[in-house]
């Protein structure tokens, strides 16, 4: 059995790169891969800034690199990142990042009223990010149930809290059933993918959902 707690090289990467998990690779490859903080929604005339909601956000690695990616913006002093876990955020790394005033985070369960109501308020968003992952048990079939219950959650969230031409990654544990997820997510955006980055570990059964261009319902 693999050792994850062993550090191997994109988590030694990572923190000599001032980020507190691996993670943070798979973003940049899904981001560099399919333009996910671009989306077409930042190109209308009604440009809102580049508005994330990181779901599932600590440690922070996402969120460091969503709001080191909004200092570079164009439209920073419109950009706003908000986030939610149930755990609280590393602050080894984040250099005063997250006491900005364009960063917000709830620690709470998002399924709950309170965080639910708490992330839209500060919505819409231009993009809905969450690297989620359930409690696991060791049994496959139960953590990816948690999984698909999880990433539905987040695809609610997309629903309710994107504007036409957002974007949405999402982080799944495959089973048998995560195509019904897949067609969920298709027949909400105009392209959708399955990716599975590099920095994912070999023996793992994560893949992320993409979905670009969020279609405008009546």
């Amino acid at each position: 059995m693999a050792d994850y707690k062993k550090p191997d090289y994109w988590l030694k990467k990572a923190r000599s790169e001032g980020y507190p998990a691996r993670s943070v690779y798979k973003l940049q490859e899904i981001d560099e891969k399919f333009r996910l903080f671009n989306p077409t929604a930042a190109k209308s005339g009604k440009h809102i800034g580049l508005r994330v909601m990181d779901i599932g956000a600590a440690p922070g690695s996402w969120s460091l690199y969503v709001l080191r990616k909004m200092a570079k913006s164009t439209f920073l002093e419109r950009s706003f990142l908000a986030a939610a876990d149930l755990s609280p955020l590393s602050r080894e790394f984040d250099k005063g990042l997250f006491d900005g005033d364009n960063f917000f985070f709830v620690q709470g369960d998002i399924t709950t009223k309170d965080v639910c109501e708490a992330l839209l308020s500060k919505g819409p968003y231009s993009v809905i990010i969450s690297d989620a992952a359930p409690n696991t048990s060791g049994n496959h079939i139960v953590d990816s149930a948690r999984s698909f219950d999880l990433v539905e959650n987040v695809i609610t969230y997309a629903q309710n809290a994107l504007v036409p031409g957002g974007n949405l990654c999402v982080k799944i544990f495959q089973s048998a059933d995560s195509d019904a997820l897949l067609k969920r997510i298709k027949a909400l955006f105009n392209t959708t993918k399955s990716f599975k980055p590099s920095a994912c570990r070999g023996a793992s059964v994560e893949t992320y959902f993409i979905g670009l261009g969020f279609k405008a319902f009546s």
